[in-house]
């Protein structure tokens, strides 16, 4: 018999909690709904632990800041990391229990701060 016991309900190679790399909070690798959760939902950064381009684990492990909102046809909505290390861009899906007013002000900085004046629609 092995000494490694196993739970049906969780995926034995994620771990069940994690500490988040900027705030400290530790998080639930789940959220209420079951689903699981790779962002803290308080602050919503993430770290490096998969690589999206080749597939499977990464050895990175840099912070990865949420950068953007993004949200599908569906009208599901995601959040952007960039890796503060490698600079690879992942989308993840925002959960329930993440920080409303985190992500809405990610969602409307595009209008806040334009890339261009705003005083050039007055010439259109």
């Amino acid at each position: 018999m092995s000494s490694h016991t196993t739970n049906n309900n969780t995926n034995t190679f994620s771990p069940r909690t994690f500490a988040c790399a900027w705030c400290g909070l530790t998080v639930s690798a789940y959220a209420a709904d079951g689903a699981p959760r790779n962002h803290c939902p308080s602050c919503l950064h993430s770290r490096h632990v998969l690589d999206h381009v080749e597939g499977g684990p990464s050895d990175c492990e840099g912070r990865m800041p949420p950068i953007a909102i993004a949200v599908l046809r569906t009208g599901d909505w995601r959040v952007i990391h960039r890796c503060v290390r490698c600079d690879e861009l992942t989308s993840n899906p925002v959960r329930a229990d993440d920080n409303q007013l985190i992500l809405m002000r990610m969602a409307v900085r595009p209008l806040a701060q334009p890339p261009f004046p705003l005083e050039a629609f007055g010439t259109l």
